[in-house]
């Protein structure tokens, strides 16, 4: 089940949120591009992920679903991989094109990335696989986020199977 925790901001953690500006499989990409009452649900992950991503954004997918058209057209559903080396735009784009025509993959150099990361609170780190054929997996944090087009982190979704709990936040920072 999806649990909400605190935003940063409550939590008094200066290092969580802030500004997200990165290509896209849009052209750039920026929060301060969402309107004013528009709400990005943001992952961290990666293409290659045979477990965590592929669920998280299938969550969004449900998600969205259990919206209203109009509450739908207020949520940007936004994943930004944290494995610069083999996620290509292109490859962003065919991935997030399964989920849906409203999802926007994103990346940017390391040194952005691990930039962002650290503001958001996201651990991750590239863990060899030399028996694969994938060569390596990265290992990161599993959360949704959802932000407002200032960077504020409005709820953090904990992991989960289920879309309830993202519902729940998202129709919370509608009725607020």
């Amino acid at each position: 089940m999806f649990k909400t925790v605190p935003s940063a901001q409550s939590r008094n953690d200066e290092k969580v949120g802030g500004p997200i500006e990165l290509v896209s499989t849009r052209g750039d990409f920026s929060l301060t591009d969402l309107g004013e009452h528009q709400v990005a649900v943001v992952t961290f992950g990666y293409t290659y992920c045979p477990d965590v991503c592929p669920m998280n954004q299938a969550v969004k997918k449900q998600a969205l679903l259990e919206l209203t058209e109009e509450e739908r057209e207020r949520v940007v559903p936004l994943m930004i991989s944290v494995d610069p080396e083999r996620d290509s735009l292109e490859r962003l784009q065919e991935y997030t094109a399964f989920f849906g025509e409203s999802f926007i993959g994103a990346t940017g150099s390391q040194q952005q990335l691990e930039e962002l990361a650290d503001r958001y609170g996201v651990i991750w780190r590239r863990v060899e696989a030399e028996n694969s054929a994938m060569g390596y997996t990265i290992d990161h944090s599993a959360s949704l986020y959802l932000v407002n087009r200032e960077g504020n982190i409005i709820q953090q979704v904990l992991y989960s199977s289920s879309p309830e709990g993202l519902v729940n936040a998202i129709k919370d920072f509608f009725n607020s």
